[in-house]
Parts: structure tokens; C-alpha cells; sequence
């Protein structure tokens, strides 16, 4: 009778426990990326995303936030410590693994999007529909794109003909091919070293956002800006947050669902529209700092010219890789023009 009475003690306990969440399981991930805390995306998107996690998993989700590549490894190693699981969760830019992704690089093709909000929607939007084979290793969780990026260089550009001969950083390859269709000599190097390198004169400027201008204080190393104020801009780099598939597998449901509640298109909006509201704050501090913006609308058609060579060129390679590239195009077409407000 007593070994009965203490079986259904426990059995109740088990009960209560289970009713109230009192032994729910709690799970400690963490995040690692390449950027410094206060950086837009870390600051203003990355870390609200966290603290949403946590909240709506009522506390059971813990995310530690590791910037500026605390972990270890080089900013081109992020998607494979997902991948093997060094990481839990990471955030990079998808370009810096060259050739990867090849389906991604449709949206960094030249004058091809225009806001971030809009265009980070649009980005995952076309991944889901065509690209999610190339992260079939890892669980996704956003895709997005940053806002139109300018020329920033100690070279002042007020045509096309004043890029000739300029070293300047590009983010990624397709990108790369761009600057080289414009006459300048592209350099590779994940955006940290972009600081230094324009401060020893070994590249003279970067094409970037206005939002990337401020971690990297372009706006003090650099004294002239360059692009268009009409959209598209002249081109987009994209990004992808991702999780580890086995550090997601073994979640519970419930738990799994608060990730996938803070997944997906709406939620790419939110990383784009922070990358928007950044690139007001980077051009105003440019514009303090008394440094020459030009807008180069009124030859827009020249430099489309040049950027569709680069358009023409992608869709050939990926058609030599078995993809219909022209087909990718205009779906990344269509998504954007589905998005723009």
C-alpha cells in the first residue's frame, strides 16, 4: 500500500511538474557572426531577434551572442561552423564562399534591387522558391540583402570614366566582375579589413552601403561618395542567418516552433528595414563631415550598360552549370517587383 501511495506521489509530481513547465527542458544556443555588437545588423536586428527568442520561448531558449568572430575562424569558415556545428546559429554574407550559392547571385547582379526592406522580403521570397537546395546542410532561418550600395574612395567619381584604374573592395565575386566591367581593378576582402586597407592606400575605396559606411567609419578614411539616387542601386550584397540542423532537430516542438515563428520573409524585413534606416544615418554623417556626394543618375543609362555585360555573362555560366539562369533572372525580377511598395 505504501510502495502504491508513493508511485502516484510521483506520478503526481511528474503531473504537476509537466502542467506548470517546471522541468520543461531549456536549451542554450549560441550565435556567431563577423560583425562588432554595434554594428546595424548585430545592434538593430540580430540582437532584438535574440531577445524574441527568448521571450517567446518564456525563458527555455537562451542565445549567446558571440560578435566579431569570438569563436575563431576567418568570416568565409561562418556557414560551414553551422554546417558542421561548431556554431549553432550564424550569420554571414552568403558571397564570401564564392561559387557556392550560385543561385543566390542572381540578386547581386547590377541595378537589380533598390530598398532594403523590400528587397530582403523579395530575397528570401526567391530563395524559398529556387535556391533552398544550396543550404540543404543547414536549417534556415532569414535570408536578406542590404540597402543600394555607393562607390566611397579618396578618388573622386563623377562619371563612369573616373573609375578606371581605382582599386577598390568588393564584398563578392559577382560583384568583383562588376568593378572589373567598369574599369576598376576589384579587390576581395571580408568588409573588417576594409578600414585598414584604406588607410595604408592599398585599395582606395569599397563599393558598400551607406549603413556599413558607420562601423567602418568610411565617412573619415574616405572623402567622396559616389552612386545613384534613383532605384535600383547599383548593386546588393545578400546574407543568410542559419542554424545547425541538428542543433534544431533536437529541440522540442514547442521549441522549435518559437524558431519558426521568428523565420521567414516578415522577419527579413525587419533585418532590411534596419539596413534602411542606417543608410540614412550613414549618408547624414557624411554629409556633416563635409565630403562630396555625387549622384550619378544623369548617366544612370552608361553604367546600366556596363552592368548588364555582367548580367549577360552570369546567365551564360549558369547555364555551362546545367541552371537556366535567364529563368533565375526574372524569377528575382518578379519576386522584387511583387515587394516594391
Amino acid at each position: 500500500m505504501l510502495k502504491t501511495l508513493k508511485k502516484t506521489a510521483v506520478a503526481s509530481v511528474i503531473a504537476i511538474a509537466a502542467a506548470t513547465g517546471a522541468w520543461a527542458q531549456e536549451v542554450t544556443l549560441n550565435l556567431h557572426q563577423l560583425l562588432p555588437l554595434q554594428a546595424t545588423i548585430p545592434a538593430k536586428a540580430i540582437q532584438p531577434w535574440i531577445e524574441k527568442v527568448q521571450a517567446d520561448s518564456d525563458g527555455r531558449i537562451k542565445i549567446d551572442h558571440y560578435p566579431s568572430m569570438q569563436l575563431g575562424g576567418k568570416p568565409p569558415e561562418l556557414y560551414d561552423q553551422a554546417a558542421e556545428g561548431v556554431a549553432d546559429i550564424i550569420w554571414t554574407v552568403i558571397g564570401y564562399t564564392p561559387g557556392r550559392f550560385p543561385k543566390t547571385e542572381a540578386f547581386e547582379l547590377p541595378f537589380m534591387v533598390g530598398d532594403s526592406t523590400s528587397s530582403s522580403k523579395a530575397f528570401h521570397e526567391y530563395v524559398l522558391a529556387n535556391g533552398m537546395d544550396e543550404f540543404s546542410d543547414t536549417h534556415p532561418i532569414v535570408f536578406h540583402t542590404h540597402g543600394p550600395g555607393w562607390i566611397h574612395s579618396n578618388v573622386n567619381v563623377t562619371t563612369l570614366d573616373d573609375v578606371a584604374g581605382q582599386k577598390l573592395r568588393g564584398p563578392t565575386r559577382v560583384t568583383g566582375q562588376l568593378l572589373g566591367k567598369l574599369g576598376a581593378t576589384p579587390v576581395g576582402m571580408p568588409v573588417p579589413a576594409v578600414p585598414e586597407a584604406v588607410s595604408k592606400g592599398v585599395i582606395d575605396g569599397a563599393i558598400i552601403p551607406w549603413e556599413v559606411t558607420l562601423p567602418l567609419r568610411m565617412s573619415e578614411l574616405t572623402k567622396y561618395h559616389s552612386g545613384f539616387a534613383s532605384e535600383p542601386g547599383l548593386y546588393t550584397a545578400t546574407f543568410v542567418m542559419t542554424m545547425n540542423k541538428d542543433s534544431y532537430a533536437a529541440l522540442p516542438d514547442d521549441l522549435k516552433a518559437v524558431i519558426d515563428g521568428n523565420s521567414g520573409p516578415e522577419v527579413s524585413r525587419l533585418f532590411g528595414a534596419a539596413m534602411d534606416a542606417a543608410d540614412v544615418v550613414g549618408r547624414s554623417v557624411a554629409t556633416k563631415a563635409g565630403n562630396t556626394i555625387t549622384e550619378l543618375d544623369g548617366e544612370k543609362d552608361r553604367w546600366i550598360a556596363a552592368g548588364s555585360e555582367v548580367t549577360a555573362d552570369w546567365i551564360e555560366e549558369m547555364n555551362s552549370k546545367g541552371l537556366d539562369g535567364a529563368a533565375l533572372v526574372q524569377s528575382a525580377k518578379d519576386f522584387i517587383a511583387q515587394n516594391t511598395n
